[in-house]
């Protein structure tokens, strides 16, 4: 099976996050500016090779215990694909401007979808590790991890092993 992925557009982190769409694609995104809410799918193109390998990582936060990639939102996993829901602020042609994307300046978007309650919210009752609810309940405190950060933290993981 052979799988191709080609990028539509890229992240712009200036005054205000930006999706560029690529010109090839402008048509694709007639009436989105009918939407509040998009879903975002990206590629996390800072990941290295290396850390594709990676099945397992142990989280700073000492209550929490080793995960399997799986279960984290860790960009280091066998395909570094990101998923974000954002706002859509505001529709300019080929760009929007999107609040709540937590991908950084080039990154390279692979999708774009319209967030339906729907389809897009969890059917019955979302349940969560006692670990994730404590670091949710603590997140101000940790929104200023920057990629280089995580990277660190899984390859201290890796050197400890």
């Amino acid at each position: 099976m052979k799988i191709e992925v080609k990028p539509i557009g890229t992240v712009k982190r200036e005054d205000q996050t930006k999706i560029i769409v690529e010109n090839e694609y402008v048509d694709a995104l007639e009436k989105i500016e009918c939407f509040s809410h998009l879903i975002i799918i990206y590629w996390l193109h800072k990941v290295e090779d290396n850390h594709r390998k990676i099945v397992k990582i142990k989280p700073k936060l000492k209550e929490t215990p080793t995960l399997g990639v799986f279960a984290t939102r860790f960009p280091a996993r066998p395909n570094p694909i990101g998923l974000t829901t954002v706002k859509l602020l505001k529709r300019n042609g080929s760009t929007l401007i999107v609040d709540g994307l937590d991908a950084e300046d080039g990154t390279p978007i692979l999708d774009i979808k319209p967030y339906i309650p729907i389809y897009d919210e969890p059917k019955g009752r979302v349940k969560l590790p006692k670990w994730v609810e404590k670091h949710i309940k603590n997140h101000k405190h940790f929104e200023n991890h920057t990629y280089k950060d995580i990277l660190k933290m899984i390859e201290q993981y890796y050197r400890i092993q």
